[in-house]
């Protein structure tokens, strides 16, 4: 087994549900152009969490899967960077998420958060489904399956992440006690320099008898830079410093991110739902009839009229595309009628089309090479594949799967 060091690893996925707009390019993927040079990144195609609320269009998916990706590409994810995969080329997620879910109060995902608001929302489609309510335990799989220590998120979404700490937490408890876990743990410290095992023993005896906890974080570090121990050796002492049992599934952490949230048309959140968007492949002349036909302050009937542009949605996007001096132009100029709301969408539509024209561009020219984009996949999926295999079989060992 390859030794993974979680705190090096990020998942992400997104779910094809429709064409990438500007508010999954700032919210999500601008984020990951960063995250790529920093970690080593799995980025993946959540087509089965799709079906969990779009099943009903399961003929459109295969489309919508190769443009995300496609898009993704277009904006600048790079695949000899960050692994690039789709969810069901992995079957592990899915045995994955059958073993958690034996093990996973009920309760748990009832009170996930937005179980009761996305019903709501999407009040016109029936998600009084399992899939629809077991929505968290395949994120968790997911997560878990490439024992990712972080994972994107927002500030408001970090309820996501500990329902997998704490199925994590449950597992690691239920059949983190392997039989002869202490002398297995003795011998990996033998395994050890001589020095790095007494100093670790050190470390461990004045965190458990003194609860120290600068000797906790110490004594993780000095595991994390044993490059020549194998994972299963790391695990084991993690679980050993701590006085618990091996530490098969890692608790992720959220890495909090900030979302430069991008508005719709409305002046509500962006979505394809609302069809209020700007696609990532929209030409110059399909963004200037959007912008123009944006609505504004209600108060400005005429010309003349002042305006507030804190009612106005177009302001919404100004705050996100334009700098200071150009929105001081855009308040004065509203409040006092110096411009018009035609003035004042002209920049906005200038600068939308110089951000999206080379993805466009890009995005195009991959479309006409569609052996490329399915190459990338094909290749992300096998090496997310052994990974998942490698978690798999020392999950189905610890259960007591791996019958002969």
């Amino acid at each position: 087994m390859s030794a993974v060091d979680p705190q090096s690893r990020v998942l992400s996925g997104m779910r094809p549900t429709g064409r990438l707009h500007l508010g999954h390019y700032h919210g999500v993927l601008k984020n990951w152009l960063t995250l790529q040079h920093e970690y080593d990144c799995f980025f993946f195609v959540a087509d089965w969490h799709a079906l969990t609320t779009h099943y009903e269009e399961a003929k459109y998916l295969e489309q919508r899967v190769y443009d995300m990706v496609i898009d993704w590409l277009a904006v600048g994810i790079n695949p000899s960077t960050a692994t690039l995969f789709i969810q069901s080329k992995v079957p592990e997620h899915a045995e994955l998420h059958l073993l958690l879910s034996m093990i996973t109060p009920l309760s748990w995902l009832e009170r996930a958060p937005g179980f009761k608001d996305q019903q709501e929302k999407l009040r016109e489609k029936d998600l009084s489904t399992y899939g629809f309510l077991g929505y968290p335990l395949l994120q968790s799989a997911d997560i878990l399956t490439y024992r990712a220590g972080y994972v994107p998120i927002g500030a408001d979404q970090e309820a996501h992440i500990e329902i997998t700490r704490e199925i994590a937490r449950r597992v690691n408890h239920l059949y983190g006690r392997e039989p002869g876990f202490e002398s297995n743990a003795e011998a990996a410290i033998k395994k050890m320099s001589k020095k790095t095992g007494v100093l670790y023993r050190k470390l461990r005896r004045r965190y458990l008898e003194q609860g120290n906890e600068e000797a906790l974080k110490t004594a993780q570090a000095l595991l994390k830079e044993q490059s020549n121990m194998t994972l299963g050796d790391k695990e084991r002492l993690l679980g050993y410093l701590e006085g618990t049992g091996k530490v098969i599934l890692p608790e992720p952490q959220g890495l909090l991110t900030t979302y430069a949230g991008v508005p719709g048309l409305d002046g509500q959140k962006m979505s394809n739902t609302d069809n209020n968007t700007i696609s990532l492949r929209d030409t110059p002349d399909q963004i200037n009839k959007k912008i123009r036909r944006m609505p504004t302050d209600p108060a400005r009937i005429r010309r003349n009229d002042p305006g507030d542009p804190t009612k106005c949605p177009v302001w919404q996007l100004h705050k996100v595309y334009s700098n200071d001096k150009q929105k001081q132009w855009v308040q004065v100029g509203c409040q006092n009628a110096s411009i018009g709301c035609l003035d004042c969408k002209q920049p906005l539509i200038e600068t939308v089309i110089e951000e999206v024209q080379p993805i466009r561009i890009e995005a195009l020219e991959l479309e006409s090479n569609p052996d490329v984009v399915k190459n990338i996949i094909a290749e992300g999926s096998e090496v997310a594949r052994d990974e998942a295999q490698n978690t798999l079989r020392e999950i189905r060992e610890a259960i007591g799967l791996d019958y002969r």
